[in-house]
């Protein structure tokens, strides 16, 4: 019996030793799985198109406002580039014109290039050359040219330009710079009135070396009608083909144009239908295009 026993608690022990867990040891290392997000360019690529199209809008904002800007405001490229406001524009034709008119009666050359000529080469009167030696059209020096003179980088770096006292010299010379070169001969064989062969000619004898010049000055011509100016001299009758024309005529006259009634005339200058007609000596309401009124 005592052998049974203790054959049967030697079992127990036996049975109860195995049931028990034991600690597990590793030798070796697991890896663990990476928890850091994987880079792809898909996310960059969408921010960096957010950021061009942010940009890109930015700037088609801008261009609309400049646009609008411009709207009073020419740009102005030959010997100098300036941006001038549309009313120092007519503020410069209303000072030049009659030397314009002037040099072509005496010289043959269109009063409207003479004018387009110096709006663009000077900038209006605003550019270097012109606010600092009166030259108004960009004449360099040349060999035979013994008065004052100005350096100014054009084509070259510092070049000779022709230096006057007054700009009314700068506009005589620029006939007798026409006039005196073989090379503008043909020019003179024009019709006075061809602004467009005229501009497109002086660019064919080298007057400048912009490839553009020409569409340049045409479009001043047109943008400004300086055109009625060459219609004035040869006694022509002139009517705009601009509904949007600006007067620039003097601030005291006004000539009339498409779609143009005393009503809309004594409005824009306030003044009554009354005094413009006893102004300009009117006995009925009736006007025609091209007809000057005294409006101040």
């Amino acid at each position: 019996m005592k052998y049974n026993k203790a054959l049967l608690i030697f079992l127990a022990v036996f049975l109860v030793s195995c049931s028990s867990s034991k600690p597990i040891v590793r030798t070796t290392k697991s890896n663990p799985v990476s928890k850091r997000p994987v880079a792809t360019n898909t996310s960059k690529t969408k921010t960096v198109a957010t950021r061009v199209n942010s940009a890109n809008s930015t700037n088609n904002s801008k261009e609309q406002n400049t646009s609008n800007d411009n709207t009073s405001t020419v740009v102005l490229e030959a010997t100098t580039s300036v941006k001038v406001t549309t009313k120092l524009v007519l503020e410069y034709i209303e000072s030049y014109k009659e030397i314009a008119k002037d040099n072509m009666v005496k010289n043959g050359i269109p009063a409207s290039i003479t004018l387009g000529q110096a709006i663009l080469e000077s900038g209006a009167g605003t550019g270097p050359l012109s606010a600092q030696a009166n030259n108004h059209f960009g004449i360099k020096c040349h060999k035979e040219w013994n008065g004052p003179s100005i350096r100014y980088t054009d084509d070259e770096e510092n070049e000779c330009f022709r230096k006057y006292n007054d700009p009314s010299e700068s506009f005589r010379d620029h006939s007798y710079f026409l006039t005196s070169r073989p090379r503008y001969s043909d020019l003179f064989k024009l019709n006075k009135d061809d602004y467009k062969s005229w501009a497109k000619g002086l660019k064919a004898a080298g007057y400048a070396t912009d490839p553009k010049y020409p569409d340049k000055l045409i479009s001043l011509i047109e943008r400004y009608e300086l055109q009625r100016f060459d219609a004035e001299v040869l006694g022509k009758n002139y009517v705009s083909n601009n509904n949007t024309q600006v007067a620039f005529q003097d601030s005291s006259k006004y000539t009339v144009v498409k779609g143009d009634t005393l009503y809309s005339i004594s409005k824009r200058f306030n003044i009554t239908i009354e005094d413009l007609k006893k102004k300009n000596k009117l006995t009925d309401n009736n006007l025609s295009l091209g007809q000057t009124l005294q409006v101040n």
